[in-house]
């Protein structure tokens, strides 16, 4: 009867041999992964010592393959190759990988590039991600996203068994912060701050501030839009000789590396590309730009002085300067958004915010932009029972009370 073979990925009898003065040799066979079996050899001082190489070798054995990447890859060159497969199948966005290549770049290179692939194993990496989230909860989020994708290319190329970023901890969602939206006063103090820093008599350096910031908040608040998505909306997107002025959002303001920025011609999401109709504000205020604007090769309403995209990074920027001192430190460009929502849901329903802004589903909207204290259901009804030994204590009292002295 033959003998039955070896289940895959181990190992048969240890045998040794004496080969010289403090010179052994360990010997067995190996039923590699990718079916066949191999003799497979390490050599020691001693016997024991011999083993013991030999064990380790085959702990760390994997099929042999022509592939460029093996157990004792670096993770940066994993990292690399990883990059350099996903950009050639053009399967993810380019805002996307450049996100990646920030994540690898930043977080993961520096603190894992020089392990091998086989010494990066999932208490490791655990503990990689713990001590990003510690003050970058979303960072380390990025981060567990591109490590989970780089073994399990190492998986595919027979460097690994299994992906051991599958075996690291459940990150903890960092808590999430209180919605906050504009009030009345607050958007006064908004636009005080904003002709404020507008002045030429300010005493500030460097060229002298356009009336675009202004514009801009107005426009945000008129549309509800993203930032990227209002610098990027051109004269032809609006419609202001209709009975009921329109505007459509139809791309975004978008940063790549080399490229610098540019108009991507579709929104962050499919429920992104919208029309909306524009309060009075803001058709005044588009009026009165349509006449001192110039003009500029890609249309764009609001347009830096030589006639490029104006980049979001630089009006949050401008923002940062001219809410200074004033109190509004926590205002962004993204409250005014949900200040939009808040107001839409509060007037008319959550459903209206979320087409505003270009939400598909009300559950984000409502979640993330709108501004509402939790309201507890009315149960005032059962909660009267655990009052009732209490009514009929006050009932006996006010009854005594009423008795006439003896």
């Amino acid at each position: 009867m033959a003998r039955p073979p070896l289940p895959v990925g181990t190992a048969g009898k240890i045998r040794t041999e004496k080969l010289g003065p403090h010179r052994h040799v360990a010997r067995a066979r190996f039923r590699d992964y990718d079916g066949k079996t191999r003799d497979i050899e390490a050599t020691g001082t001693t016997g024991p010592a011999a083993i013991r190489a030999l064990k380790e070798k085959l702990r760390d054995r994997v099929a042999p393959n022509d592939d460029e990447i093996t157990r004792e890859t670096y993770v940066s060159t994993l990292a690399h190759l990883w990059l350099d497969e996903i950009i050639a199948a053009e399967s993810v966005s380019p805002q996307t990988i450049s996100r990646y290549e920030i994540s690898i770049r930043v977080s993961i290179v520096p603190a894992l590039g020089n392990l091998r692939i086989r010494e990066a194993g999932a208490g490791r990496l655990d503990n990689f991600l713990r001590e990003v989230a510690k003050d970058r909860p979303a960072a380390a989020k990025g981060a567990k996203v591109v490590l989970g994708q780089m073994f399990a290319l190492a998986v595919r190329r027979g460097a690994l068994t299994s992906n051991p970023v599958r075996d690291t901890a459940r990150l903890r969602n960092p808590r999430r912060r209180k919605v906050r939206a504009l009030d009345g006063e607050q958007l006064d103090g908004v636009r005080a701050a904003i002709r404020k820093w507008q002045e030429p008599t300010s005493g500030k350096s460097g060229p002298r501030p356009t009336g675009d910031l202004g514009d801009i908040v107005d426009l945000m608040l008129a549309t509800g839009a993203r930032i990227g998505e209002i610098l990027a909306v051109r004269w032809q997107d609006v419609d202001l000789a209709a009975e009921r002025p329109t505007l459509t959002i139809s791309g975004t303001i978008v940063y790549l590396k080399g490229k610098g920025f540019f108009r991507q011609e579709w929104t962050k999401s499919d429920a992104g590309y919208r029309t909306v109709v524009l309060p009075r504000f803001a058709v005044g205020m588009l009026l009165a730009r349509k006449v001192t604007a110039v003009d500029n090769p890609h249309d764009a309403i609001f347009a830096s002085r030589r006639g490029t995209w104006l980049s979001p990074q630089n009006v949050r920027r401008q923002w940062r300067q001219a809410r200074a001192d004033t109190g509004l430190e926590w205002v962004t460009p993204h409250t005014f958004r949900k200040t939009v929502a808040t107001l839409i849901d509060n007037e008319a329903s959550t459903k209206d915010a979320a087409s505003q802004l270009g939400h598909a589903t009300e559950q984000v909207t409502k979640k993330h932009y709108i501004q509402k204290p939790a309201v507890a259901p009315d149960s005032s009804d059962i909660l009267e029972q655990l009052g009732a030994g209490r009514t009929a204590t006050a009932n006996k009292r006010r009854d005594h009370a009423r008795r006439p002295a003896a």
